[in-house]
């Protein structure tokens, strides 16, 4: 991880255009290529910010230091003309353990997959907690067509699980054993901006009753 505090002025060029004039900013380079940039405000909300796969190449063009950081496939393109560095700092997180699921969220998560009709008539599971290269989905199944699918599953369905869900979307859509990947965020609640984000990245939305599906468990194991 790499934090650079610096004033900057960032231009983004892609399926639209947008600017940033020149102020202090954080600018957050992860180990996955990552890069973000951050105002004192907005929570962890980033002003602007490039996915992975990409590439940052920092160059000096008339005294001038200048980042670009280009999107290897959609080319895509973020430009971050720095002024002044003001701090520079890098540090190695490792390898994070992950989030560790309330009882809740870990219970619909196994009703679920033993329940996987639930999602559809002739739905498989592949697998729960399926790997990635950054942390495991909740669950990877096959939907009536055979195609494939991830669940992430969550108690309340907020815009970041929505986000999470998407970079495993993207991770598991370069694997060609798997692709094409959709996606199905599922929680007791959705809030209405998170169903807003899910629609747009394309991905379905599911309202998961905890108690029906407990209903569903006591059935099963009745005899």
């Amino acid at each position: 991880m790499r934090l650079v505090i610096a004033r900057c002025s960032v231009d983004y060029m892609g399926r639209l255009t947008a600017h940033l004039p020149m102020a202090p900013r954080l600018i957050l380079i992860k180990a996955d290529g990552s890069v973000s940039v951050h105002a004192d405000d907005r929570a962890y909300k980033p002003l602007n910010w490039m996915s992975p796969p990409c590439k940052l190449r920092e160059e000096t063009i008339d005294g001038v230091l200048t980042w670009s950081v280009v999107h290897s496939k959609s080319g895509e393109k973020l430009v971050l003309t720095i002024e002044e560095v003001l701090h520079d700092y890098s540090h190695e997180l490792g390898v994070d353990p992950g989030l560790r699921k309330d009882g809740v969220e870990a219970h619909l998560q196994e009703l679920l997959a033993e329940h996987i009709t639930t999602l559809g008539d002739g739905w498989t599971l592949i697998r729960r907690e399926y790997m990635t290269a950054i942390g495991p989905v909740d669950i990877l199944c096959r939907d009536e067509l055979g195609g494939t699918v991830a669940v992430e599953i969550k108690r309340r369905g907020e815009i970041d699980g929505v986000e999470q869900l998407t970079r495993y979307l993207e991770l598991l859509n370069r694997d060609p054993r798997l692709a094409p990947v959709k996606g199905i965020f599922a929680a007791q609640e959705i809030r209405p901006q998170a169903r807003v984000l899910a629609a747009d990245r394309g991905i379905d939305c599911v309202i998961l009753d905890y108690d029906a599906l407990r209903g569903i468990e006591r059935t099963d194991t009745l005899f």
